[in-house]
């Protein structure tokens, strides 16, 4: 059984989008490689050789893409609650061993930017955080150890 891929209808449009490009990237590939075909010895050819690898690559990522829409289960916005940590919602937390305040959104692994505050819900922060509630003190193991936070605040 495929593994169920949570996101946001705009991750979902996004994947959508890449996986139409990908497709359309198809056809040029292959003219690449019956131009290359073309000229001759195919055992010292570099322009062929690189079309191949550049048509497997193309091919890995569009069958990820048709997994991952095909796999993917749309989180109604509308549904999410504020209760408890869950999917989209926004979460402020300090890190008490630092005394440092975060704020980050979980969403789904696909939709994942740590930089602009997207932590996705696998990893070992946010599977800390999900089900927990404002002013609940949490222990999510991290690479360096074990890290208390404290849920400040939940919203959408």
């Amino acid at each position: 059984m495929a593994d169920i891929h949570y996101m946001t209808q705009e991750g979902l449009d996004k994947l959508k989008k890449d996986l139409a490009e990908a497709l359309a990237r198809r056809p040029v590939i292959s003219a690449a490689i019956a131009e290359a075909r073309e000229k001759g010895d195919l055992s010292e050819n570099a322009e062929y050789d690189a079309a191949r690898d550049a048509q497997g690559l193309l091919e890995v990522k569009i069958a990820k893409l048709k997994d991952l829409v095909a796999n993917a289960k749309v989180i109604d916005e509308s549904q999410v609650s504020t209760e408890k940590v869950q999917m989209l919602n926004k979460v402020k937390v300090e890190n008490m061993s630092m005394k440092t305040v975060m704020e980050f959104t979980i969403v789904g692994e696909t939709e994942a930017d740590f930089a602009h505050g997207k932590l996705a819900a696998t990893t070992p922060i946010a599977k800390a955080l999900l089900g927990h509630a404002k002013g609940d003190v949490v222990e999510a193991k991290v690479p360096s150890g074990i890290i208390k936070f404290k849920i400040l605040d939940i919203s959408i």
